[in-house]
């Protein structure tokens, strides 16, 4: 199982790593500097907006289908045929919802349109999402990886023709992104849906009221959890617009970092899409997942705390390479920011973890009491700080509930605290904290004391035992 993890994780990893930074750090980058941090904030806002009410088009059914049908391989004809339909009437619900609040948020009739046009991709990336769900159930990680990708690389090839010609790049309008934006999630979708119908038998679409209220039972507390989550992260957004009289100008400049954050943990989420149906199957057969959980951990926290010190000691030179405007107030907002970053990364290996068990009780506790926390300190420092403040308030509830994560899995699962693992996490930290911080003030070239940093880094990890270079050749010969 071990083996099967990896070996698809770092396929996953490798596609990721390819296309996802080219898209981000070229075509999203690239299209906030052609259009201005103010057109840039409008599109930030609405996306934002659109994506905390996305759990309607889902209600859950994704993790519900993952899990499920990674215990139940076998009922993914049945899943298949009555989900379909739900999820159109879904999205029905998701529009009507969305269109309503929207108007009383007060969006202008060229805001609004543009919200429509998002809605829609949010309601093709829900199929992808959901098919991609089916392909993890049935372990075919590989598809999963691919399909993964397909949405962004064909969006870098429609936007990245626009803006490296210098006449549809001075012209161009934030609406021909999210336009490119629908066309790759139609082609995305299509090819989901002919891998997962290719592994079904006749489909004979149906309405059943009564089993969708028992789905619905089953994954309510599943949507209830991830609408939560999308609040206290995602509001900050909405909140600047609102109550800064710059709103849209300011939700721009704090889109440059949050972007990069969004970019580390898209690779923490990778971890998520293989270990929750393979932490679901191991829970389901009474196998332990004590080690498991100590290697996904160490594989995922030691570079990402390697790049969390890294940023913060060259966050200014990252923004300056990256953007072209309001490059102090961002370069402040990231060094805060990366602290969201690492609290995410264990969110995403212990909560992962208690959702395959179904903790969803002590989960959905959790964030509600984060919404509260997050909107609370949020409504005090914004008006004060501005984006700097939005970031301590998002920064702060990643943290908090990262650590209640790690206890109640520890509780749970009767976890045994490795005080060894402790102490050599702790020692790696505190060194390339500091290692960051002096190798960056050498008088070379910023880009030559990174690499430095790194080496030191890799080397530090591997003398204390953290790389698992061993562990992780026995793992990938040894026979699953």
């Amino acid at each position: 199982m071990k083996r099967k993890f990896v070996t698809n994780l770092a396929l996953l990893l490798f596609l990721n790593l390819l296309v996802k930074p080219l898209y981000a750090l070229g075509i999203d980058v690239g299209v906030q500097n052609a259009v201005g941090a103010s057109e840039y904030g409008k599109y930030f806002i609405l996306l934002n907006f659109s994506l905390i009410f996305q759990v309607i088009l889902d209600l859950g059914i994704e993790n519900f289908s993952r899990r499920e049908i990674a215990r139940h391989s076998h009922l993914l004809n049945k899943y298949f045929s009555l989900i379909l339909p739900m999820k159109l009437i879904l999205g029905l619900l998701y529009f009507g919802i969305c269109s309503l609040v929207g108007y009383f948020m007060g969006w202008k009739a060229h805001e609004f349109g543009l919200l429509l046009v998002l809605l829609f991709n949010q309601f093709l990336a829900s199929f992808v999402l959901y098919f991609r769900a089916n392909l993890g159930g049935m372990h075919m990680f590989r598809a999963d990886s691919i399909i993964s990708v397909i949405d962004r690389f064909v969006v870098i090839v429609i936007c990245g023709l626009l803006l490296l010609d210098p006449v549809t790049r001075m012209a161009f309008r934030i609406e021909w992104l999210v336009y490119a934006q629908t066309a790759a999630y139609l082609i995305s979708a299509g090819f989901a849906f002919s891998l997962v119908f290719s592994k079904s038998e006749v489909i004979r679409f149906r309405f059943d009221r009564r089993y969708y209220r028992s789905i619905l039972r089953n994954s309510l507390p599943f949507a209830l959890l991830f609408m939560l989550m999308a609040i206290y992260l995602r509001t900050d957004s909405l909140l600047l617009g609102k109550l800064l009289p710059d709103g849209k100008h300011q939700a721009g400049i704090y889109a440059q970092s949050f972007r990069i954050i969004e970019i580390l943990s898209n690779y923490g989420y990778l971890f998520t899409i293989i270990l929750l149906p393979v932490f679901s199957r191991m829970i389901k057969q009474q196998e332990s997942v004590t080690n498991l959980t100590r290697l996904s951990f160490t594989l995922l926290f030691v570079p990402a705390g390697t790049l969390a010190f890294g940023i913060i000691s060259y966050r200014t030179e990252i923004i300056e390479l990256l953007y072209q405007y309001n490059l102090h107030h961002s370069s402040t907002v990231l060094g805060i920011l990366i602290f969201s970053f690492l609290g995410m990364c264990v969110t995403y290996i212990f909560g992962t973890l208690l959702t395959a068990n179904g903790s969803l009780r002590q989960l959905n506790t959790m964030a509600a009491l984060a919404v509260i926390l997050n909107l609370t300190l949020n409504l005090l420092l914004i008006p004060r700080y501005g984006i700097i403040g939005a970031a301590i308030a998002n920064a702060l509830t990643q943290i908090l509930t990262a650590f209640y994560q790690v206890f109640l899995a520890a509780h749970i699962f009767r976890l045994r605290t490795d005080l060894r693992l402790i102490i050599r996490l702790f020692v790696f930290l505190t060194l390339i904290a500091a290692g960051s911080h002096f190798i960056s003030q050498l008088t070379l070239f910023w880009a030559y004391t990174a690499l430095i940093y790194l080496l030191f880094a890799t080397l530090l990890a591997w003398g204390l035992g953290l790389l698992q270079v061993k562990a992780l050749l026995e793992i990938l010969v040894k026979e699953e």
